[in-house]
């Protein structure tokens, strides 16, 4: 999909949150250009690699998550002639991308301010850490902890063993910063229309988002579970506090597999399946709100039900019937699968592989673009 092809896009921001976003419009044929300070050899993440990884290369395999489609360009900022250089992208670009914490961004010329002055019709998308009034930095994994995540992630505590006490813990990815960066594309694409819509306006528009705001507007039911029923969301596993099985893990003869079950008629079939049919039949268990009530009996019901099937054939046998159930596969496998495949991108050249972040598709087409790799450090300039 080339929506964007005639967009031009200035990337003044680092890591994961609004690199992402500048790899979207890069998916939908914009032209990005990622501003790269060679004082610290470019971002940061071009240095976070794993101990398999070649240390001599500039593209880190986490670089390679948010930063297909781009070129980079190095300039120091403080220096008065590179930032005269950036100044003259900045004339045309469409959208700059910055994560500046309160201050910065003024003190290096390089504010919504100042960059309307050189571009009237620019839209400046901006992700802080805690918004535009405080400097404090903010983190992906430390956000998680201020806002509900970290304390709700992780197994049941054990009544029994009071002494053991279960930390929480962060989830395996930066969901925070995905979390934010769609938000922050939603909030460029609003821009984008009414900058559409009034052509005849040099106005642009200043877009924020900040990383605590996005993961407290994210915890959607597990909030709203406290401001209106006063419930304080606790770690239960995988398992969901409305629901139940939903989210839950049960072990077969082969294998593990996760149980989904959203409505009652799922659950009585589901009994049927697993030879348990009395048990759909018993009050206890017969409606949503009865099972949440008598999750702990009815666990071990189903746990020894499932002990007795192999998890491919009851897989299948779940499927068929339509009830939603899910092999817990890791992440190898689950790139075996034909509809991961069609998301990644490869270069031929250099091998390199990553994921799109932009899946949607228009009157049932993909919007496939053959993307250039992961640049390499300045190779805008060569």
């Amino acid at each position: 999909m080339n929506i964007f092809k005639d967009l031009k896009i200035v990337e003044l921001a680092s890591v994961l949150a609004a690199p992402s976003v500048g790899q979207f419009f890069a998916e939908c044929g914009a032209t990005v250009i990622k501003i790269e300070n060679p004082l610290t050899l470019g971002d940061v993440t071009r240095s976070w690699k794993l101990p398999s990884e070649n240390t001599s290369n500039s593209v880190s395999a986490y670089f390679s998550a948010i930063n297909w489609g781009k070129t980079s360009l190095a300039l120091n900022i403080y220096d008065k002639e590179d930032k005269e250089k950036l100044y003259q992208e900045i004339k045309d670009a469409d959208i700059v991308l910055a994560s500046y914490k309160k201050g910065d961004a003024e003190k290096l010329g390089v504010d919504y301010e100042t960059l309307k002055k050189i571009n009237p019709k620019l839209i400046y998308g901006h992700i802080t850490g805690y918004g535009t009034e405080s400097k404090k930095v903010g983190y992906d994994a430390l956000i998680q902890a201020e806002t509900g995540f970290v304390f709700m992630n992780g197994e049941k505590e054990d009544k029994n063993n009071r002494e053991k006490k279960i930390e929480g813990t962060k989830m395996p990815v930066a969901l925070v910063d995905i979390l934010a960066a769609h938000q922050l594309k939603e909030g460029l694409l609003v821009a984008l229309l009414k900058r559409e819509k009034n052509k005849d306006s040099f106005d642009g528009s200043y877009v924020t988002v900040s990383l605590y705001e996005s993961a407290l507007s994210s915890l959607a039911n597990q909030a709203t579970n406290w401001l209106n029923a006063e419930h304080s969301p606790q770690k239960m596993g995988s398992e969901h506090p409305n629901i139940f099985p939903y989210g839950t893990i049960f072990q077969t003869q082969t294998d593990s597999l996760m149980l989904v079950v959203g409505n009652d008629k799922q659950f009585y079939i589901l009994c049927e399946l697993l030879s348990i049919d009395s048990i759909s039949e018993d009050e206890r268990f017969g409606t949503n709100a009865n099972r949440v009530r008598n999750r702990e009996i009815l666990r071990p019901i189903l746990e020894k039900a499932f002990l007795k099937t192999k998890s491919d054939e009851i897989l299948q046998l779940l499927e068929k019937n339509n009830v939603p159930a899910g092999s817990v596969n890791d992440i190898p496998k689950a790139f075996e699968n034909k509809a991961a495949q069609k998301l990644l991108f490869q270069d031929k050249e250099t091998g390199l592989k990553g994921v799109k972040t932009f899946v949607a598709r228009f009157d049932n087409q993909n919007h496939d673009l053959e993307l250039s790799a992961p640049p390499t450090f300045d190779n805008h300039s060569k």
